[in-house]
This record gives structure tokens, sequence and C-alpha cells, in this order.
């Protein structure tokens, strides 16, 4: 936590957090070299950090990030009092889609409350704009309350519009949902909208991000790819193309080849959703295809392009 995790504009310049991908690359020479994350707690950690050379990650660098103990103290007592929970990429509740799909830049801390068993689970992600219509949102949440009635796990992004109407769907019907939030966590997790939900075990909300931070674009453009790596399958309800987490969130799950993704179909088709079928996507013709499939079978209609190389998305 005290190398990745950002804690506000009051830090220094030097003690910038490392990202997903620093992290995996400094991890993974720790382990190689026999050492722990721990051992970097010693007072003197020049030993430890023998033979590690890199062009941003310094040794002044991760000094300055060790220096926050206090910071960090007072962070997690506000965290634990609201009830949130942290987990680590070597705890054993760790998500293990985001691992195996992601890679090295899975991150390393993911803040969360609720229900953890439910974040190895698998279901169906569904997403959508921010400002869809009412027949999107209506079709979101009739889309879920299937799927909760079948028994899938519903993972969204907590956002309004689509996403919000999604994890509606799935927590009337009495489902389980995961919702990925890119901002103010904590507010969230106490709020009266999903409070009971994460009592009664029906809902985890979880974050990368510290769970105090203000609404960034690029947390929210960073969250769609964890969206879709703890599904099996992918609905995308509405889209504009070239804009919005959406879209970017969808593109990239097609050209990395994560799950099937499925679209929303119309009488008029928005642009958004017939690129994104032109790209790789299937349109929804059933709801079978998506809320009855066992999580140990291939889809009906898989997407037909994927890139070179990529694995298979179960």
């Amino acid at each position: 936590m005290l190398l990745t995790v950002s804690f506000g504009k009051s830090e220094s310049a030097i003690a910038k957090p490392l990202t997903p991908t620093e992290w995996g690359e400094f991890a993974g020479w720790l382990k190689e070299a026999d050492r722990a994350p721990g051992d970097l707690l010693e007072e003197d950690f020049s030993g430890p950090l023998r033979g590690w050379e890199h062009p941003k990650v310094t040794i002044e660098r991760l000094q300055a990030l060790l220096a926050r103990g206090a910071t960090l103290g007072f962070a997690l007592e506000r965290w634990q009092r609201a009830g949130l929970w942290v987990l680590t990429r070597s705890d054993p509740e760790y998500p293990k889609r985001l691992k195996r799909r992601l890679g090295r830049p899975a991150p390393a801390i993911l803040f969360g409350c609720g229900n953890k068993e439910l974040l190895n689970e698998g279901g169906v992600a569904v997403v959508g704009s921010r400002h869809a219509g009412d027949a999107d949102i209506r079709f979101a949440g009739d889309i879920c309350r299937r799927a909760a009635e079948s028994g899938r796990l519903v993972v969204s992004g907590c956002a309004a519009g689509v996403d919000r109407a999604a994890m509606r769907g799935a927590l009337d019907a009495e489902g389980t949902v995961i919702g990925v939030v890119a901002d103010n966590l904590l507010g969230s997790v106490t709020s009266a909208e999903y409070r009971a939900r994460l009592m009664s075990g029906n809902l985890a909300l979880i974050s990368p991000f510290n769970p105090e931070v203000r609404f960034l674009v690029g947390n929210a453009m960073a969250r769609n790819r964890y969206i879709y790596c703890l599904a099996e399958d992918a609905v995308v309800v509405s889209s504009t193309p070239g804009r919005g987490g959406t879209w970017q969130g969808a593109v990239e799950n097609l050209r990395r080849g994560w799950v099937p993704l499925w679209v929303k179909r119309t009488e008029t088709p928005g642009p958004g959703n017939m690129r994104l079928v032109d790209q790789g996507g299937k349109w929804l013709e059933d709801f079978d295809d998506i809320v009855h499939r066992p999580l140990d079978a291939s889809p009906r209609s898989p997407p037909t392009r994927s890139p070179p190389g990529a694995s298979p998305a179960g």
C-alpha cells in the first residue's frame, strides 16, 4: 500500500505511487531476488535493494513512498471503521481472473466492502452510457434481473445510467453483484443505497484506487478493464463511438479477447453499437445466450475476431 496507493495532492513530487506495471516489475524482481516487500521496512533498506536499477522507480522514490507510514495509518483507521477491507495480489481471495488476464498490470491492491467470495465467481458484465435513454435503462435492469434469476452474478461499474440500473435489476431480484467503483468508494459503502446489500452478502464493491479519491477521468477509464476481466461474458447496452469509458472498455476487450462481447440490438441501432459489432462483437439476439450459460460452457456465438495470440476467455 505504501508503494502503490496515492494519498492526494499533499504528497511530494518524488513520492509518486508506482503504477500497476511498475509494481509488477518491482515485485517480480523482489521475488527473483528471494526478497519480500516487508524487507523494505527495515531501518536501512539499501541491502534488500542491492542490484535494483530502474529509470523511473529509483531508490529515492521508493524511500519517499515508504516514509508515508503515518499518513497510511490514519487513512487505514478511517477505512476500517467504515468496514473496508484490503486485498493484495498475494491474498487467496484476490480475483484469479484479474491476475490471469492482466498479468503484472493487475492492480497491486484492491479496496472493498461486502462479500469477498463473489470476486472469483465470474458472471456477466453489463455496461453502458451514463446518459442512456429510458429504453436502455429498462433493458439493463431486465437483463440483469433475468441473470440473477438464473443464478448468474452481475458485474458493473456503479456509474449513473446503465451501470446502476443493471446493479439494481440484479439486486432487486435477490441476485449477486460486483460493483467496480472509480471514485469515492468510502462514500458508496456508507450510502443507504448499498449498505443493506453489502451486509446481506449479495454485493461486493471494490476499487483499485484510494477509497476517498475524487472522480478522475483516467481512473474511470482504467476501471473498465477490471469490469470485463472479472466476468465471463459482457453486454454493451449503449455506447458512443470514439468517446467515453463504455466505448474504450469495449474496444479494449475486443482487442485483447478477454470475454465474448454482446451488443444490445435495437430497431435503429446506434452508431456505437453498430461499430462494436463491425469490430467483432455480436448482437445479443436472445437473453439465453448469456443468462443461462454455465460458466464452463462456450458461448453459443462467440466473437469472430480475436487478436493474434489471445488467450482463451475462460
